[in-house]
């Protein structure tokens, strides 16, 4: 006599629970062990063993008739005089065929399995919004920094204007399918290696929509929506930095069955500047200032996001010192003020002297005790 199995323990419920604990909990183990989901031949054999086995379980479990059976004899009918019990007696079960009753969506498990698949070509009855897109636009450094009114050429998909997005012919009528009802979904036997699967799967002839278009629009061809390229002006915020969007409500592709537009996503590519290097709303750039003014202070001219203006050094400045100007780095998006304006004074080294400029520093440098090189250098030698 074969050992009774426990139905209970292989799907990992109490012997109260309820047919919805006895559903989740099939799914759950029957996604873990599909066969299609495991990696290796060896995990697969395995899989494929346990898999029967959990239907085997829940055929039974999810029959009201089997289970008061199963509670009273077990899975072995031998000990009640039924001579083969659930292995394939009275019931009709055995081993791993005739699940029809098993109100179970195999589809949805499958496409879960496959990230996707099957369970993802379900279609919604009714309104959808419409997708999202994304477009890119090229900036200067200046315009990121004040912003400016672009127009970008965006393709997506606009609502037919012959059907007005019904996807039918001016006239005709919109019916529902006769194959499934108007469901949407039919129920088939699937037929694979392990046995056979009572399944629900979309219906092929209204894809799941559960209407069908008697005759199609012949503009879209019973789509509801054509493919169109559009001209749109933006307005790009001050402030805006590289790899930055902004989101136009409504501007992406078009919905169906009355749903709403969905979004466009316009990404900012900003184009390097020749001077400056952005941090954050703070801008840095480098200046070049002559040896003198640098020993003795003075008036220098700095670049700026605006033009050149006037800063004074003060005597003793060093290569490497940094400045820093308030209120001209970038302005503050959708805020109030402005970024800082940082720049790194070098010494800017002249490469040509004339007689009078190397015999004055020659001078120069003797005051410090500096041996300098004092003859020019002939056209051979330069």
């Amino acid at each position: 006599m074969a050992e009774s199995k426990d139905y209970y323990n292989i799907l990992g419920v109490s012997k109260d629970a309820t047919a919805d604990d006895l559903k989740k909990a099939y799914r759950k183990l029957a996604k873990q062990y599909h066969p299609d989901a495991q990696h290796t031949d060896e995990d697969k054999r395995n899989a494929e063993a346990k898999f029967k086995e959990i239907n085997e379980a829940y055929s039974v479990l999810s029959d009201e008739n089997k289970r008061a059976q199963y509670d009273r004899f077990g899975s072995n009918f031998e000990q009640a005089g039924f001579g083969g019990g659930f292995n394939g007696g009275a019931y009709g079960f055995s081993g791993f065929d005739g699940f029809g009753g098993m109100d179970i969506d195999l589809e949805d498990i499958i496409g879960s399995v496959f990230g996707g698949g099957f369970g993802s070509s379900k279609k919604s009855q009714g309104p959808t919004k419409g997708a999202d897109i994304k477009s890119t636009v090229t900036l200067k450094f200046e315009e990121a920094a004040f912003g400016v009114k672009k127009e970008i050429n965006v393709t997506r998909n606009e609502k037919c204007d012959v059907c007005s997005g019904s996807g039918a012919k001016p006239g005709s009528k919109i019916i529902t399918c006769d194959k499934c009802g108007g469901r949407g979904k039919i129920q088939a036997t699937q037929n694979t290696i392990m046995g056979s699967f009572s399944t629900v799967r979309t219906c092929d002839k209204c894809s799941g929509t559960g209407k069908v278009i008697e005759t199609p629009c012949e503009k879209c061809m019973g789509k509801g929506r054509v493919r169109k390229s559009r001209k749109i002006e933006i307005s790009v915020p001050a402030g805006i930095d590289d790899g930055q969007a902004i989101s136009l409500r409504g501007e992406g592709d078009a919905g169906t069955k009355g749903g709403p537009n969905g979004d466009l996503y316009v990404v900012m590519k900003v184009l390097p500047h020749k001077y400056f290097k952005r941090n954050g709303f703070d801008i840095s750039a480098n200046v070049r200032v002559p040896f003198a003014k640098m020993a003795l202070g003075g008036v220098i001219k700095i670049p700026t996001l605006e033009g050149e203006m006037e800063y004074n050094i003060p005597e003793g400045t060093t290569t490497g010192t940094t400045f820093k100007v308030k209120e001209q780095g970038i302005p503050v998006i959708n805020g109030k003020g402005r970024g800082t304006l940082e720049f790194t004074v070098d010494v800017d080294v002249p490469k040509k002297l004339t007689d009078e400029q190397r015999e004055l520093l020659t001078k120069f440098a003797n005051t410090f005790g500096d041996e300098v090189n004092t003859k020019k250098k002939s056209i051979f030698g330069r």
